[in-house]
């Protein structure tokens, strides 16, 4: 017996009836022959993590663009809490943990330079629209490794394309949106978890908001602590879920409402707001132009980007453009648009 299927084997024993056992899983886009150390999921996550779109997330924003700061969470720093949350709700749950650490790990992949910013500006001049969600599932079945893609199992592309829920429920509730998983699930609830406290933590320190803004019945319920909203969120989650017997995820009224109003608070005081709203406009001023620029001189970037024999030139302008990092986006609107400072040396 391989070391793979001894684990296996303790996944059967420990895990819960309503996991996902790597050994169940429903196969990956190509047939592959799995290894004799790490299950298919775990081979998952670590394809993930050695993906240059993976690396890429450390210069992509979160909600602040182009911070100066050494604190500000980047995309990568958010999918790494959203990855440790996720663990943290698996392993009390008995499900998958590596399942869903691989879904934490790739779920946004696929975001834009610039943050949702670059989303809503993508979305509105793409022809066909834009969705990060659905951009990352191109990244790990397409773009990576040079148009091969990652091959990675169903139950990872299936949780990566169903983890987004923008201003909509917050639990799973409509099976068309739901991953099929409940470690896919755990993502999407995880996801919520950390952006409403991580961005509330990123919005005091640039002093957009004070702390005395917060209101008092959102503190009331969840704490005023960034550690303190943490905990009750995912122990309220973990262990209503339990007595629910894992029908379903689930969280109590209370606690589930604060979230809601805490996220909605984020919506208008942080995301909508004058300041933020001025800096978005810089970015989506800078995307267009970028969008519009490769667009006509798509030979610029075909060697840069994999594409289909018949890709139309928009699908390829747009796979570049949201695989860029903030910083990479700044350079090449300096260098294509910003006259060349000459010097006298």
């Amino acid at each position: 017996m391989t070391i793979r299927e001894q684990t296996e084997q303790i996944e059967r024993t420990i895990l819960n009836q309503r996991a996902c056992l790597s050994v169940n899983s429903r196969g990956r886009q190509r047939e592959e022959q799995e290894g004799e150390i790490r299950t298919c999921f775990q081979r998952d996550r670590d394809r993930i993590i050695h993906a240059k779109s993976f690396r890429r997330l450390k210069h992509k924003t979160q909600v602040f663009l182009a911070p100066k700061g050494d604190h500000y969470r980047t995309r990568l720093t958010h999918v790494l809490e959203v990855s440790q949350i996720s663990r943290t709700i698996a392993r009390a749950l008995r499900l998958n943990e590596d399942l869903t650490e691989a879904i934490a790990l790739g779920h946004d992949l696929g975001h834009t330079p610039f943050g949702h910013a670059g989303e809503t500006v993508l979305r509105k001049i793409h022809p066909g629209g834009f969705d990060h969600y659905v951009q990352s599932l191109r990244v790990v079945d397409f773009i990576e490794k040079d148009g091969k893609g990652l091959n990675l199992t169903h139950e990872v592309r299936d949780g990566i394309i169903k983890h987004s829920k923008g201003k909509g429920s917050i639990l799973p509730d409509n099976d068309a949106t739901m991953a099929e998983t409940l470690e896919g699930q755990v993502v999407r609830i995880s996801d919520i978890i950390a952006y409403v406290n991580h961005d509330l933590d990123d919005a005091l320190r640039a002093e957009v908001i004070k702390k005395t803004d917060i209101p008092e019945n959102i503190t009331a319920v969840i704490g005023d602590t960034h550690a303190k909203r943490i905990n009750t969120m995912v122990t309220d989650l973990i262990y209503n879920t339990i007595a629910r017997n894992l029908d379903s995820l689930s969280m109590s009224e209370q606690v589930l409402g604060a979230v809601y109003k805490l996220r909605a608070f984020l919506y208008e005081r942080v995301y909508e707001s004058d300041r933020l709203k001025s800096e978005f406009t810089k970015a989506k001023h800078i995307l267009e132009s970028l969008y519009g620029y490769y667009l006509e001189n798509v030979d610029l970037i075909t060697e840069h980007i994999p594409s289909e024999t018949d890709a139309h030139n928009h699908t390829i302008a747009r796979d570049f453009i949201a695989c860029m990092t903030d910083r990479f986006a700044l350079a090449s609107y300096d260098k294509i648009f910003i006259p060349e400072r000459w010097t006298d040396i």
